[in-house]
């Protein structure tokens, strides 16, 4: 077995064979990182094509107005998503799978964006729907069908962070649950959703950290290409 190469920058020790191990490649998390390390981190996992199936393509979270300026200015044709916060360099995998992405709020919004952004990244399909939350629950008995025809649903929510039990408790289908930081002092910063969906009623709910939808991107990721390997066996 050939070791895994370590591609050392001196301020960061970058793994470019992580995607073959895990089928998730290296993503720079560009937060704390200067606009430079950031764009130096993507320069080298492109050369070392890092990306699936060896292609070259890299993307970091995290990215602020300067690092994204930095970015652009690099590679003009990158993809940045202001919302998500994600800068996307080269193409990703033609998309396999559906992961329907739900919020309860529309403050949830950049949380999600993240999600379905690294979905995208993945190689997975994506579709987001915003503001299905518990204090209406009627809406999200509207997207039942939707749920129903996903691989996965990644199910983000602030306040009492309620929904992601609401949404196990009506479908087979894992369910990744995301607390946020969104609420009133009570809500201390998503803790109370995230002590919510870890005691959540219904079974089969999987959480990921506060504000994590890089996390619950790549989990529910993996549930689908896993999902569309099956469906590809059955049909040949």
């Amino acid at each position: 077995m050939t070791a895994p190469r370590t591609t050392d920058l001196g301020f960061a020790r970058l793994d470019p064979d992580r995607v073959h191990r895990t089928g998730t490649p290296e993503v720079v998390y560009a937060a704390g990182k200067t606009p430079a390390q950031t764009v130096a981190c993507l320069a080298a996992l492109l050369d070392a094509g890092a990306g699936p199936d060896g292609r070259a393509f890299a993307w970091a979270t995290r990215v602020d107005e300067a690092t994204a300026a930095a970015v652009r200015e690099r590679w003009p044709d990158a993809r940045i998503d202001p919302e998500a916060r994600c800068a996307l360099v080269g193409e990703p995998p033609a998309p396999v799978g559906r992961v329907l992405v739900l919020t309860a709020g529309t403050s949830d919004g950049p949380v999600a964006a993240e999600a379905c952004a690294t979905l995208r990244a993945c190689g997975v399909g994506a579709r987001r729907v915003q503001d299905v939350g518990v204090a209406g629950v009627h809406r999200v008995l509207a997207v039942a069908p939707d749920i129903a025809a996903a691989d996965a649903v990644v199910v983000v929510a602030g306040m009492d962070g309620a929904l992601p039990g609401v949404v196990a408790g009506l479908t087979d289908r894992p369910v990744v649950a995301v607390p946020t930081s969104v609420g009133y002092g009570a809500a201390f910063e998503g803790l109370a959703a995230l002590l919510t969906m870890l005691t959540a009623c219904a079974p089969g709910v999987l959480v990921v950290n506060i504000d994590n939808g890089f996390g619950a991107g790549v989990a529910a990721a993996r549930i689908a290409r896993t999902v569309a390997r099956g469906r590809a066996t059955a049909e040949r």
